[in-house]
């Protein structure tokens, strides 16, 4: 059973930064593809960005260059830097894994984190 939990949302100002954290149980890091998603008020739930076992990364167009996704899986936590952040980023930020590319990135993965939320005042 892979579990997932997130941490380090939280009501920031836009243009600050945020690191996220997602807390996997053992082995889940380094084993399955790990990506982040969000869902906005009103939203429907899009995906941010994702990082493969071998360490490639994918990301959504709209957060290129502002976000970062990185693993440590001697800590089984992969983090999601958000820099600049703007009021459209405001979300429930959720973490998922997946031992298929397709299928997370499809959003169509079985296991999820129970999200944490971010809200970026203006």
């Amino acid at each position: 059973q892979v579990q997932l939990v997130e941490s380090g949302g939280g009501l920031v100002q836009a243009g600050d930064s945020l690191r996220l954290s997602c807390a996997a149980s053992a082995r889940t890091s380094s084993t399955y593809v790990v990506g982040w998603f969000r869902q906005g008020p009103g939203k429907e739930r899009e995906f941010v960005a994702a990082i493969s076992r071998n360490i490639i990364t994918y990301y959504a167009d709209s957060v290129k260059g502002r976000f970062t996704i990185s693993r440590d899986n001697a800590k089984n936590t992969v983090h999601l830097q958000i820099n600049s952040l703007k009021p459209e980023d405001t979300a429930v930020y959720y973490c998922a894994a997946d031992g298929s590319l397709q299928l997370l990135l499809a959003g169509t993965t079985s296991y999820w984190g129970q999200g944490t939320q971010v809200t970026v005042s203006s």
